[in-house]
């Protein structure tokens, strides 16, 4: 038998504006452009101010240097708020009709560049990638169309970096139940061993043994080179752990003639398809979030101007409701178009009430860490950095810390001594024996120059830099050493021998 009982819970949960705004603080300023764009092509009611610059003056604008309102208290299907200086000669029908009368966007010719059908081309740049290369050397093996298709596939099965990824057997199915192709294991591993004589030397190798081998069979026939394929081929597990001294026993090399094999070997690409790739040169390039100049000893921060765009709600969709509400005929077609030009009004508002929250927030946060860390934004002195984790600033913002995590991500912050990610200044504390609280990355740095400094012939162990560093008067564990050395992307001692 059912029974009915009545409950009353306390449940929080996000608004879509919240979540809108959560999403848009993790933004980086690089990015943030992209989104502002994607908003304006979707949202018809949202414009930007340099798309309107013949605008009158007078024109409804938000201020983006306004304290931002509170996100909830626009709930959709509120009246939006009209000008009483808006034109009363908009015809509803008219604006419904349009769409349909323009033709779909047939612009013609005279779109192009005017002038007799003439067309501008925009150049494109052609850039031939790894597979293409590869590909173009096909026409060099005298292979029926049947074994061309085959000889493609395996070609189109290996990765950017020249590894063939796919097993034999999965080729052969690939080809059989894709193409149609019917091949065996053994005619596929025979066109293999044609293709891995293509340039660049090493490629269509499964591991890396294998394409260092490739490479080393195709130098000259010189004692070094075959010294060094017999390094690879025998003793691939003692090279990569660096034990030298078993190698060059087994070989009978005295140390000169087993540093030119090593040296050989190291020249070796391990990547051959790589120096095909095609690089993005825009995505190394760093944008600020924010720019902190000192002005006698007065720190100034300031956001990018892209981390303030101009927006404003569209005044034509406001001048469409305001004809709508003093027409006399209003039909369905009519109301249904002002329901959907309201919630667009709507959205455009939320979204700008969004932007401006969010350099509110990174600026009141950027301020807080500019506070707390103000000897380095004076001095540009490392050891300056005070230990700093994500409550602090959570603190003096009365932010939450999942909020100021938001802030420190992705965001890069300019001064005079160079271009810092935020989330450099975050780092956790360190007791040294006097009982003062040092930044654990005083302690990284101080770690790299002992590693740095080392006789690579006889590499520090851990064990020797945790002493080195409590003799500094650092309180720190073995196991932490290795973690810092880990963070540092340092590897262990008997990795970082060198002959």
């Amino acid at each position: 038998m059912l029974r009915q009982s009545t409950q009353q819970r306390l449940l929080q949960k996000l608004s879509p504006q919240q979540i809108q705004l959560m999403k848009l603080l993790q933004i980086p300023t690089a990015n943030l452009e992209e989104r502002i764009k994607e908003e304006l092509e979707e949202n018809p009611a949202l414009e930007s101010e340099l798309d309107n610059s013949t605008s009158d003056s007078n024109d409804d604008t938000y201020d983006l240097d306004d304290k931002p309102t509170d996100l909830d208290d626009n709930e959709p299907g509120d009246d939006v708020e009209l000008t009483d200086d808006t034109s009363e000669k908009v015809d509803l029908d008219d604006f419904l009709r349009r769409e349909d009368d323009e033709g779909g966007g047939d612009y013609g010719d005279d779109y192009y560049g005017g002038g007799e059908n003439e067309r501008m081309v925009t150049p494109a740049r052609v850039e031939t990638n790894f597979h293409d290369h590869v590909l173009d050397q096909l026409g060099m093996l005298e292979l029926d169309e049947r074994r061309h298709k085959i000889a493609e596939q395996i070609i189109g099965s290996m990765d950017e970096d020249g590894y063939l990824r796919r097993e034999v057997t999965s080729i052969v199915d690939d080809l059989a139940f894709g193409q149609n192709v019917s091949t065996t294991t053994e005619e596929i591993s025979e066109l293999i061993l044609q293709i891995q004589q293509f340039d660049p030397p090493g490629i269509c190798a499964w591991t890396l043994q294998e394409c260092l081998l490739l490479q080393l069979r195709r130098m000259a026939n010189s004692k070094p080179a075959r010294d060094a394929a017999e390094v690879i081929d025998k003793y691939y597990n003692e090279f990569i752990k660096k034990h030298y001294d078993k190698i060059q026993r087994h070989l009978n090399l005295n140390d000169e003639d087993f540093k030119n094999v090593i040296g050989i070997i190291i020249k070796l690409n391990p990547k051959p398809g790589a120096a095909f790739a095609v690089v993005n040169k825009a995505e190394s390039y760093v944008i600020p979030d924010f720019f902190v100049f000192n002005n006698n000893g007065i720190l100034e921060l300031s956001l990018n101007s892209k981390n303030a765009p101009e927006l404003r709600v569209s005044e034509g969709y406001k001048e469409i409701i305001k004809a709508y509400d003093r027409s006399e005929k209003k039909n369905k077609q009519q109301k249904e178009a002002v329901l959907f030009i309201k919630q667009k009004l709507d959205s455009a508002k939320w979204f700008i009430d969004a932007i401006k929250q969010r350099q509110h927030t990174l600026l009141h946060t950027m301020e807080a860490i500019l506070a707390f860390q103000n000897e380095f934004f004076t001095t540009g002195d490392e050891s300056m950095l005070k230990p700093m984790i994500l409550k602090d600033i959570a603190a003096l913002t009365t932010l939450d810390v999942s909020t100021v995590s938001r802030v420190a991500n992705s965001k890069y912050v300019q001064t005079e001594y160079g271009t810092y990610k935020l989330k450099y200044f975050f780092s956790e504390a360190l007791q040294t024996d006097s009982g003062e609280e040092v930044s654990t990355r005083e302690v990284k740095n101080i770690l790299n120059e002992y590693i740095t400094a080392e006789n690579k012939r006889k590499p520090l162990s851990d064990d020797q830099l945790t002493d080195m560093l409590i003799e500094k008067g650092y309180n720190i564990a073995r196991r932490t050493v290795a973690k810092y050395r880990e963070q540092l992307n340092i590897p262990v001692a008997r990795l970082r021998k060198e002959l």
